[in-house]
């Protein structure tokens, strides 16, 4: 495909991006279409699969046949069979009708079986036999049917692994794979990721009537570095909470509105980043390593966390013992009072976050003044991602209004 055409087919199904294995991905669609060879597309959650079949459908020769799409994990293992073949009347409690599968549903058509990994043992060796030879028998029926259906599957999960662990069958796993689609996830897709977030910003404000949004240089970097586990699905997510908390009702003449890095930190799920580590010398800038002061800071905090640590096991093992000591009161008495360990502890017990809280904040603040401000260098020299410091910016801002 030329440029055009691929540009035309991403406007056609609403594609962004401009990867190259995402590119890759969507060629090879169009060239298997005509062809009637089973495709399983590959790939994490969220990284758009469910447009690959459409593609397909709508470039074979089954475009005017039914394009069906069924999400074989979100269907109860008990009626699966049922859904994809159909069951004759009375073949079960509740099947007070005979009804049509949707293979029968989409015989001439297109049927795109999502999380396929998930499909139980028995459902598997009927898929088998369809895809074989196009027959199948609806549940409580002896009368073999036939149909005409090109199937296309995904999974995000790894089949190979599945067939190793004996959940998945080796054969129904090569004949799903004829053709095989990866689609790339969204941190391999990094130069997408701003495009994306424009096009969910748009298409939000556009639908509720608000300021469209944009992002500063820093707050771009910030976005990319974020490793996006649940990939477009929860970028869009992101993306319209941020729009939907920021913006505000478009009138005639207004701007975009334009955030920083701080107006969006909070917004990114924290990856368990939030205590520094002591950095290597390869997180440290020219391999400068912290200062005595710093040192002794960060040293204090991890004292103060061990001596809590053992507070906290004393009071733990005092409690294991208190039951016995309760069972021998004498009747009518009292349980003892609190040990004075104990009421100690409930006065000093915010001192192990506070005490690292502290060390973590004159760290940063250090590292920037160090750096002119830089929060990138800052970051690489504390060995910590950009979003951590520029939360931190964001809370201290909170606290100083």
């Amino acid at each position: 495909m030329d440029s055009q055409d691929l540009q035309r087919l991403k406007n056609k199904f609403d594609i962004i991006g401009n990867d190259a294995e995402l590119n890759n991905a969507l060629e090879t669609a169009v060239a298997v279409a005509p062809t009637d060879l089973t495709v399983l597309i590959t790939g994490e959650s969220g990284v758009g699969k469910e447009s690959i079949p459409q593609i397909i459908h709508q470039n074979s020769r089954r475009k005017t046949g039914k394009y069906l799409a069924v999400n074989c994990g979100a269907i109860p293992e008990g009626t699966i069979n049922a859904e994809l073949f159909g069951h004759e009347k009375g073949a079960f409690t509740g099947a007070v009708a005979e009804r049509k599968g949707y293979f029968e549903e989409a015989d001439g058509g297109t049927l795109f079986l999502d999380e396929i990994g998930e499909l139980p043992k028995e459902t598997q060796a009927m898929l088998l036999r369809v895809l074989q030879s196009g027959e199948f028998l609806k549940v409580g029926s002896s009368k073999v049917q036939k149909t005409d259906v090109r199937v296309v599957a995904a999974t995000n999960i790894s089949l190979r692994t599945a067939v190793e662990r004996g959940n998945f069958r080796e054969d129904l796993y090569y004949r799903l794979n004829d053709v095989q689609i990866m689609m790339p996830s969204l941190r391999e897709r990094k130069d997408d990721i701003y495009l994306l977030f424009r096009k969910f910003t748009s298409d939000f404000s556009e639908k509720y009537n608000l300021r469209k949004i944009s992002l500063s240089l820093d707050a771009i970097s910030l976005l990319k570095g974020y490793r996006w586990p649940g990939n477009i699905r929860q970028l869009k997510n992101v993306t319209e909470t941020i729009t939907a908390l920021n913006s505000s009702p478009a009138v005639p003449g207004s701007d975009r509105i334009v955030l920083g890095a701080a107006d969006i930190a909070r917004f990114i799920p924290d990856e368990h980043d939030d205590l520094l580590p002591m950095p290597s010398p390869a997180h440290t800038a020219g391999g400068a390593a912290f200062n005595d002061d710093e040192k002794r800071a960060f040293v204090q905090a991890l004292v103060d966390l061990k001596h809590d640590v053992d507070r906290l096991k004393a009071r733990m093992d005092a409690m294991d013992a208190r039951p016995k000591a309760i069972a021998a009161t004498p009747a009518g008495g009292h349980p003892a009072e609190p040990a004075a360990d104990d009421a100690e502890w409930q006065e000093q017990g915010e001192s192990v976050p506070l005490s690292i809280r502290k060390a973590n904040d004159t760290l940063i603040e250090r590292a920037l003044e160090r750096h002119g401000g830089n929060i990138r260098e800052a970051a690489a020299e504390l060995g910590v991602s950009e979003r951590t410091i520029y939360r931190k910016i964001a809370k201290k801002k909170e606290a100083l209004k």
